[in-house]
Protein backbone atom coordinates (compact mmCIF):
# COMPACT_ATOMS: atom_id res chain seq x y z
CA UNK A 1 0.00 0.00 0.00
CA UNK A 2 1.40 3.68 -0.57
CA UNK A 3 0.67 4.37 3.01
CA UNK A 4 3.26 1.48 3.96
CA UNK A 5 5.61 2.01 1.21
CA UNK A 6 9.07 3.49 2.18
CA UNK A 7 9.87 7.16 1.59
CA UNK A 8 12.98 8.84 1.68
CA UNK A 9 12.93 12.48 2.47
CA UNK A 10 9.06 12.83 2.60
CA UNK A 11 9.58 15.50 5.53
CA UNK A 12 11.23 18.01 3.59
CA UNK A 13 9.17 17.64 0.14
CA UNK A 14 8.42 20.99 -1.44
CA UNK A 15 4.98 19.41 -2.56
CA UNK A 16 4.54 22.04 -5.30
CA UNK A 17 7.86 21.86 -7.40
CA UNK A 18 7.78 17.77 -6.86
CA UNK A 19 3.88 18.04 -8.60
CA UNK A 20 4.80 20.25 -11.45
CA UNK A 21 7.86 18.16 -12.12
CA UNK A 22 5.74 14.76 -11.85
CA UNK A 23 3.12 17.00 -14.33
CA UNK A 24 5.71 17.16 -17.02
CA UNK A 25 6.42 13.85 -16.87
CA UNK A 26 2.49 12.73 -17.50
CA UNK A 27 3.15 15.86 -20.02
CA UNK A 28 5.75 14.14 -22.29
CA UNK A 29 4.61 10.58 -21.96
CA UNK A 30 1.46 11.50 -23.10
CA UNK A 31 2.20 14.45 -25.90
CA UNK A 32 4.56 12.13 -28.37
CA UNK A 33 1.15 10.03 -28.33
CA UNK A 34 -0.39 12.75 -30.53
CA UNK A 35 2.14 15.11 -31.99
CA UNK A 36 3.63 12.69 -34.47
CA UNK A 37 -0.34 12.38 -36.28
CA UNK A 38 1.36 15.80 -38.04
CA UNK A 39 4.09 14.90 -38.80
CA UNK A 40 3.16 11.73 -40.66
CA UNK A 41 2.47 13.15 -43.98
CA UNK A 42 6.42 14.43 -43.70
CA UNK A 43 7.81 11.47 -42.72
CA UNK A 44 6.33 9.40 -45.72
CA UNK A 45 7.69 12.13 -47.88
CA UNK A 46 11.39 12.33 -46.32
CA UNK A 47 11.79 8.62 -46.86
CA UNK A 48 9.89 8.47 -50.24
CA UNK A 49 9.09 4.83 -51.60
CA UNK A 50 8.12 3.35 -48.17
CA UNK A 51 3.81 2.31 -47.83
CA UNK A 52 1.47 4.10 -45.66
CA UNK A 53 1.39 0.25 -43.89
CA UNK A 54 5.20 1.11 -43.18
CA UNK A 55 4.69 4.49 -41.87
CA UNK A 56 2.35 3.31 -39.30
CA UNK A 57 4.67 1.66 -37.48
CA UNK A 58 6.18 4.83 -36.67
CA UNK A 59 3.01 5.44 -34.26
CA UNK A 60 2.50 1.68 -33.31
CA UNK A 61 5.93 1.05 -32.66
CA UNK A 62 5.37 3.23 -30.00
CA UNK A 63 1.63 2.66 -28.65
CA UNK A 64 2.71 -1.32 -28.75
CA UNK A 65 5.96 -1.02 -26.99
CA UNK A 66 4.29 1.72 -24.67
CA UNK A 67 1.42 -0.52 -23.47
CA UNK A 68 3.55 -3.29 -23.02
CA UNK A 69 5.69 -2.27 -20.65
CA UNK A 70 3.71 -0.08 -18.57
CA UNK A 71 2.80 -2.41 -15.72
CA UNK A 72 6.18 -4.32 -15.45
CA UNK A 73 8.20 -0.99 -15.44
CA UNK A 74 5.84 -0.05 -12.97
CA UNK A 75 6.13 -3.28 -10.76
CA UNK A 76 10.17 -3.36 -11.14
CA UNK A 77 10.29 0.71 -9.88
CA UNK A 78 7.56 -0.16 -6.93
CA UNK A 79 10.35 -3.02 -5.76
CA UNK A 80 13.78 -1.36 -6.38
CA UNK A 81 13.06 2.36 -6.39
CA UNK A 82 10.31 4.37 -7.96
CA UNK A 83 12.45 7.71 -8.60
CA UNK A 84 15.38 6.16 -9.89
CA UNK A 85 12.88 4.23 -12.59
CA UNK A 86 11.73 7.94 -12.84
CA UNK A 87 15.14 9.46 -13.71
CA UNK A 88 16.01 6.40 -16.06
CA UNK A 89 12.85 6.73 -18.03
CA UNK A 90 13.33 10.26 -18.70
CA UNK A 91 16.85 9.44 -19.46
CA UNK A 92 15.82 7.17 -22.15
CA UNK A 93 12.76 8.99 -23.55
CA UNK A 94 15.43 12.27 -24.02
CA UNK A 95 18.26 10.05 -25.37
CA UNK A 96 15.80 8.27 -27.48
CA UNK A 97 14.14 11.32 -29.19
CA UNK A 98 17.41 12.73 -29.99
CA UNK A 99 17.84 9.61 -31.99
CA UNK A 100 14.56 9.95 -33.67
CA UNK A 101 15.55 13.73 -34.82
CA UNK A 102 18.43 12.29 -36.37
CA UNK A 103 16.88 9.13 -37.92
CA UNK A 104 18.60 8.14 -41.47
CA UNK A 105 15.80 5.74 -42.37
CA UNK A 106 12.14 5.07 -41.60
CA UNK A 107 13.18 1.92 -39.77
CA UNK A 108 15.77 3.25 -37.84
CA UNK A 109 13.13 5.63 -36.79
CA UNK A 110 10.81 2.95 -35.61
CA UNK A 111 13.71 1.59 -33.44
CA UNK A 112 14.39 4.43 -31.61
CA UNK A 113 10.68 5.26 -31.42
CA UNK A 114 10.46 1.83 -29.35
CA UNK A 115 13.19 2.95 -27.13
CA UNK A 116 11.51 6.13 -26.64
CA UNK A 117 8.41 4.59 -25.67
CA UNK A 118 9.81 2.74 -23.27
CA UNK A 119 11.61 5.27 -21.38
CA UNK A 120 7.64 7.00 -21.76
CA UNK A 121 6.38 3.58 -20.17
CA UNK A 122 8.35 3.71 -17.24
CA UNK A 123 7.16 8.29 -16.69
CA UNK A 124 3.87 7.32 -16.29
CA UNK A 125 3.26 4.49 -13.44
CA UNK A 126 6.64 6.05 -11.41
CA UNK A 127 5.34 9.46 -11.36
CA UNK A 128 1.97 8.32 -9.97
CA UNK A 129 3.69 5.92 -7.49
CA UNK A 130 5.78 8.79 -6.38
CA UNK A 131 2.86 11.37 -6.13
CA UNK A 132 1.10 9.41 -4.41
CA UNK A 133 3.88 8.80 -1.47
CA UNK A 134 4.77 12.35 -1.54
CA UNK A 135 1.07 13.51 -0.52
CA UNK A 136 -0.89 13.44 2.58
CA UNK A 137 -4.14 10.94 1.95
CA UNK A 138 -6.63 13.91 2.15
CA UNK A 139 -4.15 16.42 -1.06
CA UNK A 140 -3.77 13.31 -3.15
CA UNK A 141 -7.08 13.54 -5.16
CA UNK A 142 -6.31 17.06 -6.27
CA UNK A 143 -2.78 16.00 -7.06
CA UNK A 144 -3.85 13.60 -9.06
CA UNK A 145 -6.25 15.75 -11.30
CA UNK A 146 -3.31 17.86 -11.63
CA UNK A 147 -1.42 15.37 -12.73
CA UNK A 148 -3.91 13.91 -15.32
CA UNK A 149 -4.91 17.55 -16.87
CA UNK A 150 -1.12 17.31 -18.04
CA UNK A 151 -1.77 14.16 -20.25
CA UNK A 152 -4.78 16.24 -21.15
CA UNK A 153 -3.71 19.21 -22.01
CA UNK A 154 -0.99 17.17 -23.90
CA UNK A 155 -3.50 15.77 -25.95
CA UNK A 156 -4.92 18.74 -27.03
CA UNK A 157 -1.36 20.85 -27.82
CA UNK A 158 0.16 17.88 -29.34
CA UNK A 159 -1.16 18.65 -32.79
CA UNK A 160 -0.81 22.07 -33.03
CA UNK A 161 2.45 22.02 -31.63
CA UNK A 162 3.49 19.41 -33.74
CA UNK A 163 2.38 21.46 -36.61
CA UNK A 164 4.64 24.50 -35.60
CA UNK A 165 7.67 22.57 -35.31
CA UNK A 166 6.81 20.41 -38.30
CA UNK A 167 6.56 23.74 -40.31
CA UNK A 168 10.41 23.83 -39.81
CA UNK A 169 11.15 20.11 -39.94
CA UNK A 170 9.74 16.81 -38.82
CA UNK A 171 12.94 16.12 -36.84
CA UNK A 172 12.20 19.00 -34.59
CA UNK A 173 8.69 17.04 -33.04
CA UNK A 174 11.50 14.92 -31.16
CA UNK A 175 13.90 17.50 -30.66
CA UNK A 176 11.97 19.67 -28.59
CA UNK A 177 11.89 16.74 -26.08
CA UNK A 178 15.94 17.10 -25.50
CA UNK A 179 15.51 20.75 -23.51
CA UNK A 180 12.79 19.65 -21.27
CA UNK A 181 13.93 16.25 -20.65
CA UNK A 182 17.26 17.15 -19.42
CA UNK A 183 15.61 19.83 -16.93
CA UNK A 184 13.21 17.63 -15.82
CA UNK A 185 16.11 14.91 -14.98
CA UNK A 186 18.20 17.19 -12.81
CA UNK A 187 15.16 18.75 -11.34
CA UNK A 188 13.92 15.15 -10.40
CA UNK A 189 17.42 14.38 -9.56
CA UNK A 190 16.98 17.16 -7.00
CA UNK A 191 13.29 17.60 -5.93
CA UNK A 192 11.61 14.70 -5.89
CA UNK A 193 11.91 11.96 -3.13
CA UNK A 194 12.16 8.48 -3.45
CA UNK A 195 9.78 5.54 -2.60
CA UNK A 196 9.24 2.08 -2.99
CA UNK A 197 7.38 -1.08 -1.73
CA UNK A 198 10.57 -2.93 -1.09
CA UNK A 199 10.84 -6.68 -1.13
CA UNK A 200 7.10 -7.08 -0.80
CA UNK A 201 6.36 -5.95 -4.49
CA UNK A 202 6.88 -8.96 -6.73
CA UNK A 203 9.28 -9.04 -9.83
CA UNK A 204 6.83 -8.83 -12.90
CA UNK A 205 5.52 -11.50 -15.39
CA UNK A 206 8.47 -10.44 -18.21
CA UNK A 207 7.90 -14.00 -20.23
CA UNK A 208 4.17 -13.01 -20.28
CA UNK A 209 5.15 -8.93 -21.54
CA UNK A 210 6.93 -10.53 -24.18
CA UNK A 211 4.84 -12.60 -25.55
CA UNK A 212 1.70 -9.98 -25.26
CA UNK A 213 4.07 -7.45 -27.25
CA UNK A 214 4.37 -10.16 -29.91
CA UNK A 215 1.39 -10.50 -29.46
CA UNK A 216 -0.02 -7.15 -30.28
CA UNK A 217 2.57 -6.18 -32.72
CA UNK A 218 1.38 -9.52 -35.08
CA UNK A 219 -2.21 -8.53 -34.17
CA UNK A 220 -1.31 -4.78 -36.32
CA UNK A 221 1.24 -6.15 -38.78
CA UNK A 222 -1.78 -8.48 -39.77
CA UNK A 223 -4.32 -5.31 -39.99
CA UNK A 224 -1.76 -2.90 -42.40
CA UNK A 225 -0.60 -5.59 -44.42
CA UNK A 226 -4.41 -6.90 -45.23
CA UNK A 227 -3.94 -4.93 -48.50
CA UNK A 228 -0.47 -5.83 -49.33
CA UNK A 229 -0.66 -9.76 -48.49
CA UNK A 230 -2.44 -12.81 -49.61
CA UNK A 231 -5.06 -13.73 -47.62
CA UNK A 232 -3.32 -17.15 -46.50
CA UNK A 233 -0.76 -15.26 -44.69
CA UNK A 234 -2.59 -12.59 -43.02
CA UNK A 235 -4.72 -15.09 -41.71
CA UNK A 236 -1.82 -16.98 -40.25
CA UNK A 237 -0.28 -13.73 -38.42
CA UNK A 238 -3.49 -13.17 -37.38
CA UNK A 239 -4.44 -16.58 -35.60
CA UNK A 240 -0.93 -16.55 -34.17
CA UNK A 241 -1.37 -13.20 -32.72
CA UNK A 242 -4.88 -14.71 -31.48
CA UNK A 243 -3.12 -18.04 -30.09
CA UNK A 244 0.04 -15.88 -28.69
CA UNK A 245 -2.91 -13.70 -26.79
CA UNK A 246 -4.79 -16.53 -25.47
CA UNK A 247 -1.64 -18.25 -24.19
CA UNK A 248 -0.93 -15.05 -21.99
CA UNK A 249 -4.48 -14.95 -20.70
CA UNK A 250 -4.25 -18.58 -19.50
CA UNK A 251 -0.44 -18.00 -18.20
CA UNK A 252 -1.87 -14.35 -16.40
CA UNK A 253 -4.58 -16.72 -14.61
CA UNK A 254 -1.56 -19.26 -12.48
CA UNK A 255 1.37 -16.59 -12.22
CA UNK A 256 2.29 -14.91 -9.12
CA UNK A 257 2.75 -11.42 -10.82
CA UNK A 258 0.57 -11.29 -13.69
CA UNK A 259 0.67 -8.09 -16.32
CA UNK A 260 -2.89 -8.06 -15.93
CA UNK A 261 -3.98 -9.57 -12.62
CA UNK A 262 -7.67 -11.28 -12.83
CA UNK A 263 -8.62 -10.49 -9.87
CA UNK A 264 -8.65 -6.55 -11.03
CA UNK A 265 -11.28 -7.08 -13.97
CA UNK A 266 -13.35 -9.36 -11.39
CA UNK A 267 -14.55 -5.40 -10.79
CA UNK A 268 -17.29 -5.20 -12.40
CA UNK A 269 -16.47 -1.20 -13.21
CA UNK A 270 -12.80 -1.83 -13.59
CA UNK A 271 -13.50 -4.72 -16.20
CA UNK A 272 -16.13 -2.29 -18.40
CA UNK A 273 -14.05 1.20 -17.66
CA UNK A 274 -11.20 -1.03 -19.66
CA UNK A 275 -13.20 -2.26 -22.65
CA UNK A 276 -15.31 0.89 -23.21
CA UNK A 277 -11.85 2.94 -22.96
CA UNK A 278 -10.48 0.27 -25.84
CA UNK A 279 -13.05 0.63 -28.01
CA UNK A 280 -13.50 4.54 -27.66
CA UNK A 281 -8.94 4.47 -28.69
CA UNK A 282 -9.95 2.68 -31.81
CA UNK A 283 -12.21 4.86 -32.84
CA UNK A 284 -10.15 7.84 -31.20
CA UNK A 285 -7.08 7.07 -32.54
CA UNK A 286 -8.32 6.10 -36.05
CA UNK A 287 -10.12 9.60 -36.51
CA UNK A 288 -7.12 11.62 -35.71
CA UNK A 289 -5.43 9.79 -38.03
CA UNK A 290 -8.07 10.29 -40.95
CA UNK A 291 -8.35 13.76 -40.23
CA UNK A 292 -4.45 14.77 -40.24
CA UNK A 293 -4.25 12.35 -43.78
CA UNK A 294 -7.03 14.25 -45.22
CA UNK A 295 -6.23 17.86 -44.94
CA UNK A 296 -2.46 17.00 -45.46
CA UNK A 297 -3.30 14.33 -48.22
CA UNK A 298 -6.59 16.09 -50.15
CA UNK A 299 -6.89 19.36 -49.37
CA UNK A 300 -3.10 19.78 -49.17
CA UNK A 301 -3.24 21.83 -45.86
CA UNK A 302 0.38 22.46 -44.73
CA UNK A 303 1.49 20.89 -41.06
CA UNK A 304 0.53 24.24 -39.34
CA UNK A 305 -3.02 24.96 -40.55
CA UNK A 306 -3.27 21.29 -40.20
CA UNK A 307 -2.32 21.45 -36.47
CA UNK A 308 -4.51 24.39 -35.81
CA UNK A 309 -7.36 23.02 -37.87
CA UNK A 310 -7.47 20.11 -35.33
CA UNK A 311 -6.92 21.97 -32.30
CA UNK A 312 -10.71 22.97 -31.77
CA UNK A 313 -11.71 19.98 -31.09
CA UNK A 314 -9.68 19.00 -27.96
CA UNK A 315 -10.00 22.21 -26.62
CA UNK A 316 -13.51 21.26 -26.18
CA UNK A 317 -12.16 18.28 -24.21
CA UNK A 318 -11.54 20.04 -20.74
CA UNK A 319 -14.78 22.24 -20.62
CA UNK A 320 -17.06 19.48 -21.25
CA UNK A 321 -14.49 17.32 -18.72
CA UNK A 322 -15.90 19.71 -15.87
CA UNK A 323 -19.40 19.44 -16.88
CA UNK A 324 -18.99 15.62 -16.80
CA UNK A 325 -17.12 15.87 -13.38
CA UNK A 326 -20.25 17.96 -12.63
CA UNK A 327 -22.57 15.42 -13.45
CA UNK A 328 -20.98 12.84 -12.35
CA UNK A 329 -21.16 14.81 -8.43
CA UNK A 330 -24.66 14.66 -9.15
CA UNK A 331 -25.38 10.92 -9.45
CA UNK A 332 -25.60 10.93 -13.31
CA UNK A 333 -24.74 7.26 -14.03
CA UNK A 334 -20.86 7.38 -15.23
CA UNK A 335 -21.75 4.67 -17.75
CA UNK A 336 -24.97 6.85 -19.30
CA UNK A 337 -22.12 9.98 -19.09
CA UNK A 338 -19.64 8.10 -21.25
CA UNK A 339 -21.83 6.77 -23.71
CA UNK A 340 -23.71 10.15 -24.67
CA UNK A 341 -19.98 11.55 -25.15
CA UNK A 342 -19.24 8.22 -27.59
CA UNK A 343 -22.67 8.36 -29.43
CA UNK A 344 -21.43 12.23 -29.49
CA UNK A 345 -18.47 11.21 -31.45
CA UNK A 346 -19.94 8.79 -33.37
CA UNK A 347 -22.24 11.63 -34.84
CA UNK A 348 -19.61 14.13 -35.15
CA UNK A 349 -17.51 11.51 -36.95
CA UNK A 350 -20.72 10.92 -39.61
CA UNK A 351 -21.32 13.87 -39.89
CA UNK A 352 -17.86 14.72 -41.54
CA UNK A 353 -17.59 11.90 -43.43
CA UNK A 354 -21.13 13.25 -45.10
CA UNK A 355 -19.84 16.52 -45.67
CA UNK A 356 -15.97 16.22 -46.95
CA UNK A 357 -15.64 17.31 -50.47
CA UNK A 358 -12.45 17.93 -52.87
CA UNK A 359 -11.77 21.65 -52.41
CA UNK A 360 -11.03 23.00 -48.94
CA UNK A 361 -14.15 24.02 -46.91
CA UNK A 362 -12.96 23.65 -43.21
CA UNK A 363 -15.65 25.58 -41.65
CA UNK A 364 -18.35 24.11 -42.75
CA UNK A 365 -17.53 21.05 -43.89
CA UNK A 366 -14.65 19.56 -41.02
CA UNK A 367 -15.23 21.71 -37.96
CA UNK A 368 -18.97 21.47 -36.89
CA UNK A 369 -18.19 17.57 -36.69
CA UNK A 370 -14.59 18.04 -34.88
CA UNK A 371 -16.45 20.21 -32.68
CA UNK A 372 -19.29 17.76 -31.46
CA UNK A 373 -16.26 15.10 -31.28
CA UNK A 374 -14.70 17.06 -29.22
CA UNK A 375 -17.53 17.65 -27.04
CA UNK A 376 -18.12 13.76 -26.67
CA UNK A 377 -14.43 13.20 -26.44
CA UNK A 378 -14.63 15.70 -23.40
CA UNK A 379 -17.65 13.65 -21.70
CA UNK A 380 -16.49 10.18 -22.43
CA UNK A 381 -12.71 10.08 -21.90
CA UNK A 382 -12.06 11.74 -18.48
CA UNK A 383 -15.34 9.72 -16.52
CA UNK A 384 -13.55 6.93 -17.84
CA UNK A 385 -10.60 7.23 -16.46
CA UNK A 386 -11.49 8.54 -13.43
CA UNK A 387 -14.40 5.62 -13.04
CA UNK A 388 -12.26 2.91 -13.73
CA UNK A 389 -10.18 3.06 -9.99
CA UNK A 390 -12.47 4.11 -8.23
CA UNK A 391 -14.12 0.62 -6.99
CA UNK A 392 -9.90 -0.35 -6.55
CA UNK A 393 -8.28 -0.59 -2.75
CA UNK A 394 -5.69 2.24 -2.51
CA UNK A 395 -3.09 -0.39 -2.91
CA UNK A 396 -4.02 -1.11 -6.39
CA UNK A 397 -4.76 2.13 -7.40
CA UNK A 398 -1.30 2.66 -9.50
CA UNK A 399 -1.67 -0.55 -11.03
CA UNK A 400 -5.34 -0.32 -11.92
CA UNK A 401 -4.01 3.31 -13.89
CA UNK A 402 -0.97 1.77 -15.27
CA UNK A 403 -3.23 -1.31 -17.01
CA UNK A 404 -6.05 1.18 -17.97
CA UNK A 405 -3.36 3.07 -19.95
CA UNK A 406 -2.14 -0.31 -21.20
CA UNK A 407 -6.01 -0.14 -22.87
CA UNK A 408 -5.73 2.86 -24.47
CA UNK A 409 -2.33 2.19 -26.40
CA UNK A 410 -3.31 -1.23 -27.12
CA UNK A 411 -6.79 0.91 -28.32
CA UNK A 412 -4.31 3.41 -30.75
CA UNK A 413 -2.70 0.64 -32.05
CA UNK A 414 -5.70 -0.93 -33.62
CA UNK A 415 -7.36 1.95 -34.71
CA UNK A 416 -4.27 3.08 -36.66
CA UNK A 417 -3.97 -0.25 -38.06
CA UNK A 418 -7.59 -0.94 -38.82
CA UNK A 419 -7.35 2.77 -40.54
CA UNK A 420 -4.41 2.43 -43.14
CA UNK A 421 -6.18 -1.03 -43.25
CA UNK A 422 -9.41 0.53 -44.69
CA UNK A 423 -8.12 3.11 -46.52
CA UNK A 424 -5.81 0.98 -48.78
CA UNK A 425 -4.05 2.45 -52.10
CA UNK A 426 -7.75 4.02 -53.85
CA UNK A 427 -6.41 5.94 -57.17
CA UNK A 428 -8.14 9.10 -58.02
CA UNK A 429 -10.60 11.34 -56.10
CA UNK A 430 -13.40 8.99 -56.29
CA UNK A 431 -11.79 5.89 -54.79
CA UNK A 432 -9.66 7.88 -52.17
CA UNK A 433 -13.31 9.35 -50.89
CA UNK A 434 -14.88 6.04 -50.90
CA UNK A 435 -12.16 4.82 -49.00
CA UNK A 436 -12.20 7.49 -46.42
CA UNK A 437 -16.02 7.57 -45.71
CA UNK A 438 -16.19 3.61 -45.33
CA UNK A 439 -13.10 4.50 -42.67
CA UNK A 440 -15.14 7.12 -41.04
CA UNK A 441 -18.17 4.96 -40.77
CA UNK A 442 -15.95 2.41 -39.15
CA UNK A 443 -15.08 4.76 -36.67
CA UNK A 444 -18.59 5.76 -35.85
CA UNK A 445 -19.37 1.96 -35.40
CA UNK A 446 -16.42 1.66 -32.98
CA UNK A 447 -18.06 4.41 -30.79
CA UNK A 448 -21.18 3.34 -30.90
CA UNK A 449 -19.95 -0.26 -29.62
CA UNK A 450 -18.23 1.35 -27.16
CA UNK A 451 -21.52 3.35 -25.52
CA UNK A 452 -22.79 -0.08 -25.16
CA UNK A 453 -20.10 -1.14 -23.52
CA UNK A 454 -19.68 1.71 -21.18
CA UNK A 455 -23.03 1.38 -20.20
CA UNK A 456 -21.84 -1.63 -18.20
CA UNK A 457 -19.48 0.54 -16.10
CA UNK A 458 -21.88 1.88 -13.49
CA UNK A 459 -21.88 0.12 -10.25
CA UNK A 460 -25.01 -2.01 -9.31
CA UNK A 461 -26.64 -0.89 -6.37
CA UNK A 462 -27.63 -4.07 -4.01
CA UNK A 463 -30.88 -4.71 -3.38
CA UNK A 464 -32.40 -3.32 -0.28
CA UNK A 465 -33.81 -6.87 0.39
CA UNK A 466 -31.19 -8.70 -0.13
CA UNK A 467 -27.68 -9.80 1.22
CA UNK A 468 -24.91 -7.39 0.56
CA UNK A 469 -22.74 -8.37 -1.01
CA UNK A 470 -18.92 -8.75 0.07
CA UNK A 471 -17.09 -5.73 -1.55
CA UNK A 472 -14.96 -6.69 -4.58
CA UNK A 473 -12.21 -4.19 -2.96
CA UNK A 474 -11.76 -7.06 -0.21
CA UNK A 475 -11.12 -10.38 -2.88
CA UNK A 476 -8.52 -7.96 -4.45
CA UNK A 477 -6.93 -7.30 -1.16
CA UNK A 478 -6.74 -11.15 -0.46
CA UNK A 479 -5.77 -11.82 -3.91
Amino acid sequence: MVEQSQVRGAGRVRRGPVLAVLSVASFMAGLDLFIVNVAFTDIGRDFAGESMADLSWVLNGYAIAFAALLVPLGRLADRYGRKAGLVLGLTVFTLASQACAAAPSLWWLVAFRVVQAAGAAALIPTSLGLLLSAFPAERRGGAVRIWSAASAIAAAAGPAVGGVLVDASWRWVFEVNVPIGIAAVLLAARLVPDSREGATARVPDLAGTAVATAAIALLALGLVKINDWPGERTTVVVAAALLALTWFWLRSLRHPAPVIEPALLAVRTFFWSNAAVLLFTVAFAANLLLGVLWMQQVWHYSPIRTGLAVAPGPLMVPVMALIAGRLAAARVPVGLITAVGCMLCAFGVVLIAMSLGPAPAYASEMLPGWLVGGTGVGLALPTILSAAAVELPSHRYATGSAVVNMSRQIGAVLGVSLAVAVLGTPHGYPGLHTAYVHAWLMVGAFMVIAAITALGMTPRRPRPSSPVPEPETEVIARA
